[in-house]
């Protein structure tokens, strides 16, 4: 099972805040550290010592199962279990699984960084995927298919950002209108893909796929872990960036 970003409805490709951010370098080591996983790793394709064809799915299998979770090992009590949903976090399913999530995570990382800062950021994002994934494994004990991804916490990066930024503008291509790039703020367009997450969730089946819930168990985490840790006098509130030229101003 894929915890996959890029599969929403929505898929947003470009988001253009109304704010300059400074340089977000835990955002950037997190991006650096899972693209490195990913290529090292049997799922790239790119190592010949993993083999081809059967061989390397079989080395493809191995390796989700030894990082990933199996939410009907995680509960056993067993250390290496329970450590599972940290290392999962890092480790990704395929290039398209990869890049979707590094695209959301470079969007809205690194101007929930700089409001967090570093330290906390970090501990927000590792707890929150953690959580995400041990919400997900617990709501499917019985399921042997395995969960890797950094969806639980990059979703969590996207609800603390609809809180902390609820009026930065957000450029999607939605493909019920045909791509259309519509500029829009936060507080429309992450409700909106998180109300999909939530309904794609309630559809999902067992076996294979995106783990829509935790996608959704990420993404409340990171809203209430803002509202909680920041409240509302510290919400900081972005003014609409000037239409570039070509655009009506209202």
């Amino acid at each position: 099972m894929i915890s996959n970003l890029s599969g929403a409805v929505g898929r947003a490709v470009r988001a253009a805040t109304a704010v300059r951010t400074m340089p977000a370098p835990v955002t950037s080591a997190l991006i650096v550290l899972c693209c490195l996983i990913f290529v090292a790793g049997p799922a790239a394709g790119l190592d010949p010592a993993y083999g081809t064809g059967e061989r390397l799915l079989l080395a493809q299998r191995a390796y989700f199962r030894r990082w990933g979770v199996i939410p009907a090992e995680l509960f056993t009590g067993s250390p290496r279990a329970a450590l599972a949903p940290a290392t999962a976090l890092f480790v990704h399913g395929s290039w398209v699984h990869l890049l979707g999530n590094m695209l959301f995570l470079y969007v809205f990382g690194a101007m929930t960084e700089e409001r967090m800062g570093r330290l906390q950021y970090t501990l927000f994002y590792v707890g929150c995927g953690y959580l995400a994934l041990l919400g997900y494994a617990a709501a499917n004990a019985a399921s042997a298919q395995t969960l890797v991804g950094a969806s639980g916490a990059i979703s969590a990066v996207l609800g603390a950002f609809l809180y902390l930024f609820p009026r930065a503008r957000v450029t999607s291509l939605l493909p019920f209108l045909f791509f259309l790039p519509l500029r829009l703020p936060a507080w429309i367009v992450l409700p909106f893909w998180a109300a999909l997450q939530w309904l794609a969730a309630g559809r999902a089946a067992q076996g294979p796929g995106v783990a829509y819930l935790a996608h959704v168990v990420g993404f409340g985490l990171g809203f209430a872990y803002a509202w909680a840790r920041f409240g509302r006098t510290d919400r900081v509130k972005v003014a609409p960036a000037p239409a570039p030229e070509g655009e009506n101003q209202p």
